[in-house]
């Protein structure tokens, strides 16, 4: 006879927009099933490719399971197992002796959303770092410039709630491979779709997501705010705007009508090869149908332009009254309405007056002195992150961690690429075992997750690694030594409005709720202006673009705007990409192909990218390219190919295909480099986007040249 099976409420950990709802089946003290809430209204019982059987992740045979201590040169792999107590020793001698001969500025912490849970995710070290004094990490991988251009937009808005889309009679998914990355609000769009509602998909290449469209736009790279700019001037030019919601409820709509003036569809096929004639018909289509929705993806940020795109694109709502209506408007991130107490988190009042910020994108430069510091960054925490192969000039990054006087911890599921180069490298649980609510940047519930089965060997949590970092390095205050249970009593805010009816208690019983906000019946936050920006009005015109450019992320660890320098743009507009024909012909000459690298169908970063099974689903590390790019260079499908540009190089397998057109190469993210001969981010650039710090992974030229 069988054990007995229990179940417990589960929440996918991992950084998407769905955060799914799911059901833990344990028997034996083990993870024996991993399922999708069959009741939940987006979950919907099931699960991406990536979590069908996340229970034999926990137990994969290559799981870290105890504390080790290098024992070979840097990026061996070689490693000695030690004990718990020898690791935190080794690292707290260390820390000391740095923050004693250079100061604690010294030491950087480095994570980023390998876990979205409130208590072991994205910000659950910063409190211990900024107890420290340590140097601080700003973190804008991923959304901080969509989030400033909403900010300066819109405000703190949530925007649409994503099930309302059900009611929409035109969507527009922009930049965003919905069944790739954000399946389960693409059952809603799907539905939308089935019950007559025009889905209309604008991405430079021919996604999974675009193939199930009814109309594809594809503009080149990194020119979406051209095409936006053109909307917006038929939209003006043939008055197709709502009179009534403009003058009522916007700001700046004068501005914004003098600067659209030159930006019409004949310009703008010359700049994004999009035919004035379809640029026309989508504005007038997006315009004459209500209620019409947008769904912009955050790769609409990843280029020099990408604030000033996003800024162009949340004007089109706004123009045409989409706001009125349940099922209209724009959805970003609705993570604004949910009440997150990041302050309670992190503790930034804890940061010592003048502690340096640096920036995660360019940590390459940093490590090897190409942006000077003083002191130089000698020892580095990593956990919820792998910059090896997530992070733009890799290479760069690879040459630091090599350095034999930086002392490198990494809390980690797997000897990944970043670990492999770690002094001292620490095992650490995953989603099961341990209690937390996971955030979601893509909807409007809160998810529990419950600890329901012991991490195997010596893993611990990452709030647990804290706490005995905190032990280890005699800190004695209360907050670094919350159980995870006290955490969550802490890190949201149980009395804001947004919680009505929701306790920690219910959570634990039920597993998720939604926010009371609004849902997918009756959400139409802003069908009478009520925007939450200066002027209580959407702002064409931003009022926040005088103080000069600043990062408005949500998840950021500085939550005070940092604003200086030059003043923003006020009014949007398109701005061209740091690397292209027309801006760098040079450069061009040399490198004349666009590469573009979206997220993995198989792969969630670099997570899964050492399991065979996705392995085999995702396929070798490969680069489509056009059938006429793929001529000029005597490249047939299947080749292997060197993709390169002065940052580096990488191999990859052709696939030959009129998904991208000529002169844009496909190539997709989180393959691991000790598996590979380098991976994309080799040739991707740490250069900021013109808002927020946003990284530039889609303003990047290479060329491609067959391996013999």
């Amino acid at each position: 006879m069988s054990a007995l099976r229990t179940t417990h409420h589960g929440a996918c950990p991992h950084d998407c927009p769905d955060t799914c709802a799911m059901v833990f089946e344990v028997e034996a003290g083990k993870l024996v099933g991993v399922r999708g809430r069959a009741d939940h209204p987006m979950t919907r019982g099931g699960l991406c490719t990536k979590l069908r059987d996340y229970e034999q992740r926990h137990y994969h045979p290559d799981r870290l399971l105890y504390p080790l201590k290098r024992s070979g040169p840097k990026g061996s792999g070689q490693f000695a197992r030690i004990s718990w107590d020898a690791a935190l020793n080794e690292i707290a001698l260390r820390w000391k002796r740095l923050i004693a001969e250079h100061g604690p500025q010294a030491i950087a912490p480095y994570s980023y959303l390998g876990h979205q849970g409130l208590v072991h995710g994205l910000n659950g070290g910063d409190a211990f770092f900024n107890r420290m004094g340590a140097t601080v990490t700003e973190r804008t991988f991923c959304g901080e410039g969509s989030a400033t251009a909403w900010l300066m937009t819109y405000g703190p808005s949530g925007g649409m709630d994503p099930e309302s889309f059900k009611h929409s009679k035109l969507i527009v998914i922009w930049a965003c491979n919905s069944v790739s990355t954000n399946l389960h609000h693409w059952h809603i769009v799907k539905d939308a779709q089935k019950a007559g509602a025009k889905v209309i998909v604008i991405d430079a290449w021919r996604s999974r997501t675009a193939k199930e469209a009814d109309w594809h736009l594809a503009p080149r790279p990194g020119t979406d705010g051209a095409l936006a700019m053109a909307l917006i001037n038929v939209i003006i030019e043939e008055d197709l705007i709502d009179h009534d919601y403009v003058s009522r409820y916007t700001e700046g709509f004068d501005e914004l009508a003098a600067r659209a003036v030159g930006r019409t569809p004949e310009w703008a096929e010359g700049v994004t090869g999009i035919p004035a004639a379809d640029i026309r018909r989508l504005a007038r289509e997006y315009a004459g149908t209500q209620p019409a929705a947008i769904r912009i993806g955050v790769a609409l940020e990843r280029h020099q332009g990408g604030g000033q795109t996003i800024r162009a694109v949340c004007c089109l709502p706004a123009l045409t009254g989409a706001w009125r209506h349940v099922g209209g408007g724009i959805l970003a991130m609705p993570v604004w309405e949910h009440p997150y107490r990041f302050d309670e988190m992190c503790r930034p009042d804890w940061i010592p007056p003048g502690t340096r910020v640096i920036n995660n994108l360019q940590i390459g430069r940093h490590l090897t002195g190409r942006i000077p510091m003083d002191p130089p960054i000698l020892s580095m925490m990593c956990w919820n992150s792998n910059p090896l192969t997530q992070a733009p000039e890799s290479d760069l990054i690879e040459e630091g961690l090599r350095r034999e006087d930086l002392f490198l911890v990494v809390a980690d599921h797997f000897m990944v690429d970043t670990a492999r180069y770690a002094d001292i490298v620490l095992p650490a649980a995953m989603g099961a075992e341990m209690e937390d609510i996971i955030l979601s940047w893509g909807h409007n519930y809160l998810t529990y997750n419950a600890a329901c089965v012991a991490p195997p060997g010596e893993a611990r949590s990452n709030g647990e690694i804290f706490r005995r970092l905190a032990r280890a390095m005699d800190y004695d205050e209360p907050r670094l030594h919350w159980s995870d249970s006290e955490c969550l009593e802490h890190f949201i805010d149980w009395n804001a409005p947004a919680c009505a009816g929701i306790t920690l208690e219910r959570l634990r019983r039920e597993g998720y709720a939604h926010l009371a906000i609004g849902g997918a019946d009756d959400r139409a936050p802003h069908r009478e202006g009520h925007f939450p920006t200066p002027s209580g009005k959407c702002e064409f015109k931003s009022s926040l673009a005088a103080g000069g450019n600043f990062v408005a992320g949500p998840f950021r660890q500085m939550y005070a705007e940092q604003q200086g320098g030059e003043p923003l743009d006020a009014l949007p507009d398109y701005v061209p990409c740091r690397e292209s024909a027309t801006s760098n012909p040079a450069l061009a000459a040399r490198y004349p192909l666009n590469i573009v690298s979206p997220k993995s169908h198989g792969f969630l970063n670099s997570c899964y990218a050492n399991i065979a099974n996705k392995q085999k689903a995702q396929g070798e590390q490969f680069v489509l390219i056009n059938a006429l790019d793929a001529a000029a260079r005597g490249v047939a499908g299947g080749d292997r190919v060197r993709v390169f540009n002065d940052r580096g190089a990488f191999e990859a397998v052709a696939e030959i295909t009129d998904d991208v057109q000529a002169g844009v190469v496909v190539t997709t993210l989180g393959y691991w480099r000790q598996l590979n001969r380098g991976t994309v981010n080799v040739v991707s650039s740490a250069e900021f986007a013109n808002m927020g710090h946003a990284p530039s992974f889609s303003d990047n030229l290479v060329e491609i040249a067959r391996l013999g």
